[in-house]
């Protein structure tokens, strides 16, 4: 099935490499219900929900499409679910913003089975794209940084530094510090072992206690989020949540698709430049979206930790089986890393490094042109800013036709990309947002 003769890999090889994977990306069972947990979703529900997710998509991408290349909700689609959507909007419930979620997955099943999705991508300037990533990484840092009072809110500047003698931040410090020293040495799942070892100093300090045990059957409190598709698009309409799911739309088919196309590269899989079964394996991540949805999670999204797996010899779908097996078998240890997830000084260091990898994008924006940087940059600079990953882009797509038509390069501009500067345009200057 896996054909790993042909592929130059063994079962020990794939093993190995699926738990690498599993390592360097399992932190995200304890980051993602940390986030959600700020729109009000029961912990419970998030975690089993996450685990549910990257099973369906890990699998599928394993099955269909025969990569080593794993599918989680994704970092920053979790904060923008849980700090613009719902934390920004009294009216919006998490139950309600679940909805969007799952209409973007639809969507993005459909567009997967269709040449346009390939459009989009094309369709869209690359300095936009960069400017959406690290926009999306600064973000998060920033969160990071204020939910562990690292920096706090100031009447006057907004934001100060905090009380740098407060055990929560001298904790959140210590383990940044502990997890980048891992990162320089090229430690696999230096963020996994960081919070494990932060995790250790909080119990002995006194930070973290265990009142509920370590295992426990998972368990969906709140049962199903999203059950007729009827009720979910309703709710868009209602709402008037165009601009969320395109935004989840929009950020997930860039992510996913660099990341998948990166880690095929790396690992040697890729055919006269394309990526053979590009359909099954962008299936994966728009399933997993979907279904995540309706048990309760945000987005899910290709994970470039998957490099890590390719790295030790992973070549086959046989690795992202192992990661998916290990992932069902963390989903009993609900308790563990609900008392983990419930100390914000042990997580934030992920969301600051991961953050802090995510900027690095601005490194491919072309700064010697400002009609191509300045959309970038108001899409990097308003996202932190605003709290609002949509605002970001809105504005980006607002500004860059402008300058484009300016400078008399109208045509150098794709027509999907008025379409959605007069839609964001309309959006941010008469619906609510």
């Amino acid at each position: 099935m896996f054909k790993l003769k042909e592929n130059g890999t063994s079962v020990r090889t794939e093993l190995v490499a699926g738990l690498t994977t599993f390592l360097t990306m399992v932190y995200i069972v304890i980051v993602n219900p940390f986030i959600l947990a700020d729109a009000g979703v029961p912990f419970d529900q998030v975690f089993l929900a996450t685990i549910i997710a990257t099973v369906i998509g890990t699998l599928w991408m394993a099955l269909a499409a025969n990569y080593p290349i794993a599918i989680a909700p994704g970092m920053g689609l979790n904060a923008y679910f849980a700090y613009s959507v719902v934390g920004a909007n009294e009216n919006i419930t998490y139950q309600i913003a679940f909805s969007a979620v799952f209409v973007a997955g639809l969507i993005f099943i459909i567009l997967s089975l269709t040449p346009f999705r390939k459009m989009l991508i094309e369709a869209i300037p690359d300095n936009l794209k960069h400017g959406i990533t690290a926009g999306i990484g600064l973000f998060i840092a920033f969160i990071g940084l204020r939910l562990t009072g690292i920096v706090e809110s100031d009447p006057n500047n907004l934001v100060k530094l905090g009380d740098l003698h407060q055990p929560s931040v001298m904790l959140a410090l210590g383990g940044l510090i502990v997890t980048l020293v891992l990162m320089v040495l090229r430690v696999n799942g230096a963020l996994f072992i960081g919070m494990l070892l932060t995790g250790i100093v909080a119990f002995f300090t006194g930070q973290l206690t265990f009142t509920s045990g370590f295992v426990a059957l998972p368990s969906l409190p709140e049962g199903m989020m999203v059950v007729n598709p009827l009720t979910a698009i309703g709710d868009v309409v209602s709402y008037g949540l165009y601009a969320v799911v395109f935004s989840f739309l929009l950020v997930t088919i860039f992510d996913t698709t660099g990341t998948m196309v990166g880690v095929a590269q790396q690992a040697g899989l890729m055919k006269n430049n394309t990526m053979p079964r590009a359909r099954q394996a962008l299936l994966a991540d728009s399933i997993a979206t979907t279904g995540g949805a309706m048990f309760g999670t945000s987005p899910t999204t290709a994970y470039i930790e998957s490099s890590s797996g390719v790295a030790a010899g992973g070549r086959t779908g046989l690795t992202s089986v192992v990661v998916a097996g290990l992932f069902i078998v963390a989903a009993f240890f609900g308790p563990l890393v609900g008392a983990v997830s419930g100390v914000s000084a042990i997580t934030a260091p992920t969301l600051i490094i991961v953050g802090s990898l995510m900027i690095g994008a601005v490194k491919h924006i072309n700064w010697d042109e400002l009609d191509e940087a300045f959309p970038a940059f108001i899409v990097i600079l308003s996202m932190p800013l605003t709290s609002s990953i949509a605002t970001g882009i809105a504005l980006g797509f607002i500004s860059y036709p402008i300058l484009k038509v300016a400078k008399g390069q109208w045509k150098a501009v794709h027509p999907l990309v008025y379409i959605f500067a007069v839609l964001f345009f309309i959006q941010l200057a008469f619906l609510p947002h």
